[in-house]
């Protein structure tokens, strides 16, 4: 089966879009009716045998909304929503003349999330509104005792850190550290699939710069290192504020660019501002795995 996709990137967080509304084309298998998502995701998103990238995002017909994103990660296991994949699916609605809205709302598995593209040209910034953090732990979901999880202790295989966990329709869990160290993967990791976790987690590594400045570390449920997350810093930015580290308004930097958060004091609302990227197009040819 061949399938047309887009290749796009956020701070280097890459995604692999297909979209399902040019169907029109009958050599290629657009709306990707009756394929194994799961698998077509570890194959596409591989490095070595596929296109390679963060995660599969299928730009589709919504139920409440126009625009529907369904996002798998690498693993084949299918995510809630992505901050960086959202605004680049917004670039990708404007760009390909599926939408010339600036703002759009977006349906996902998390809810129904708004973009607003506030800039176009060289530089292109996209806002979105993540909604409001979700602190209970059962919803986050984690077991453990007590409603929220704040400055927890948690012991690992060879040390124990201090988390805090909250939800924005994904999970995560927040880590402030002096220095990231040579182990943060390796911890990273554990946290990930800590058995505290029934459906795994987000890990966020925050040194703190400043009030108003942090730098991440991210390790991405279901993918491993990556360069970036917004909903990421949108945590970050959550917990620090919990903890009296931070300001509600946020500076996060990554190796290969920054993100503007905001988690607004009137409605509780998180905003991002950030870049979205278009790197390339091509045809993948897929074959499914035998069962």
């Amino acid at each position: 089966m061949k399938i047309k996709f887009t290749k796009m990137q956020a701070l280097g967080n890459d995604y692999i879009y297909v979209d399902c509304f040019k169907s029109q084309d009958t050599e290629y298998v657009q709306n990707l009716s009756g394929i194994d998502l799961s698998d077509l995701a570890k194959k596409i998103c591989h490095r070595n045998f596929g296109v390679g990238s963060d995660g599969l995002i299928l730009i589709a017909p919504g139920k409440i909304c126009k625009f529907r994103m369904i996002f798998y990660n690498p693993d084949g296991s299918e995510a809630e929503m992505c901050g960086n994949g959202i605004r680049c699916f917004a670039r990708y609605l404007y760009d390909h003349g599926l939408s010339k809205k600036k703002v759009q709302e977006i349906e996902t598995k998390a809810g129904v999330i708004k973009t607003e593209i506030i800039k176009t040209g060289e530089v292109f910034l996209i806002k979105a509104d993540i909604g409001k953090p979700i602190l209970e732990r059962e919803k986050i979901p984690m077991r453990g005792r007590g409603n929220l999880c704040i400055n927890q202790e948690l012991k690992l295989e060879r040390e124990k850190v201090r988390i805090n966990s909250l939800s924005l329709g994904n999970p995560h869990t927040v880590i402030f550290v002096d220095e990231f160290g040579k182990d943060w993967k390796k911890n990273g990791a554990q946290v990930e699939n800590h058995p505290i976790f029934p459906k795994r987690t987000n890990v966020e590594f925050v040194k703190i710069l400043s009030p108003k400045n942090i730098r991440l570390k991210i390790w991405e449920r279901g993918v491993g290192e990556t360069q970036a997350s917004g909903t990421g810093a949108c945590a970050a930015t959550v917990a620090g504020v919990l903890n009296h580290k931070l300001d509600r308004k946020v500076k996060a930097e990554f190796d290969h660019g920054e993100l503007q958060i905001e988690w607004n004091a009137e409605n509780d609302h998180l905003y991002m501002i950030g870049p979205a990227v278009e790197t390339f197009s091509g045809v993948f040819e897929y074959e499914s795995s035998p069962k």
